[in-house]
């Protein structure tokens, strides 16, 4: 039986969830879904299609699924060497999950995070990412490429440190980040494929993107104080 796992937070994603347990299956990684509250069809299609599916009764965010779901590796599955994290819609194709599992062992990652070509990203995604990029860069002292992919691996060891770390809502991949960086984990970036199936809109994504700044800005300021004490 594989070792490696893969945790999908779902929400209302009937239409693509099947196809990506499909994919995941073919590439022998274990499927466990996070039905986060779906009022859709979604359980029942994990469910009738192999995967390990585990529910939440209200939508708790992309965080709190990934915690529940590490839980259940924990207690479930002790031995697992590595998990990767992938969005249920396809915006990144199960297949690009091997590059993550191959840093994660080739390099010896305690994290791997996928960084996107941003050309072929929207200008409002693209700019978004730039801001937070440079932001993250600065304040935490690192040369990250991408501070906000999806798609992200993580060793044993890498599990057990940060995912008391994690955090909900759209600043969830920062927090991974952030968490890696106080316990002094190796982080490898890998080049993923990405695609978009819509824009957000224009006001949606300004709360966004000043949501995740102030995250950034706030815990990298923490940051390097505390550095200097």
């Amino acid at each position: 039986m594989s070792n490696k796992f893969c945790i999908i937070p779902a929400y209302n994603e009937e239409k693509n969830i099947g196809d990506v347990i499909k994919e995941v299956n073919k590439l022998g990684i274990k499927p466990i879904i996070i039905d986060d509250g779906s009022t859709d069809n979604t359980f029942n299609i994990c469910k009738n299609n192999g995967a390990i599916a585990i529910r939440h009764e209200t939508n708790k965010g992309k965080g709190e699924a990934i915690k529940t779901g590490i839980d259940y590796l924990l207690r479930n599955h002790p031995d697992f060497t590595h998990l990767v994290v992938i969005d249920a819609d396809m915006q990144y194709h199960p297949e690009e999950s091997l590059a993550i599992f191959k840093s994660l062992e080739n390099n010896n990652s305690d994290i791997a995070i996928g960084y996107r070509d941003w050309r072929k990203v929207p200008f409002r995604h693209r700019l978004g990412n730039f801001v937070w990029q440079k932001t993250f860069n600065i304040l935490f002292n690192t040369k990250l490429k991408d501070t906000n992919c999806g798609l992200i691996g993580f060793s044993r060891n890498a599990v057990e440190k940060i995912k008391d770390h994690i955090l909900g809502g759209y600043i969830v991949d920062n927090s991974i980040l952030i968490g890696a960086i106080k316990n002094n984990l190796k982080i490898d970036q890998v080049p993923v494929r990405v695609n978009y199936h819509k824009k957000s809109e224009i006001i949606r994504g300004i709360r966004i993107v000043l949501g995740i700044l102030l995250y950034i800005l706030r815990e990298g300021l923490k940051y390097r104080l505390n550095r200097k004490k």
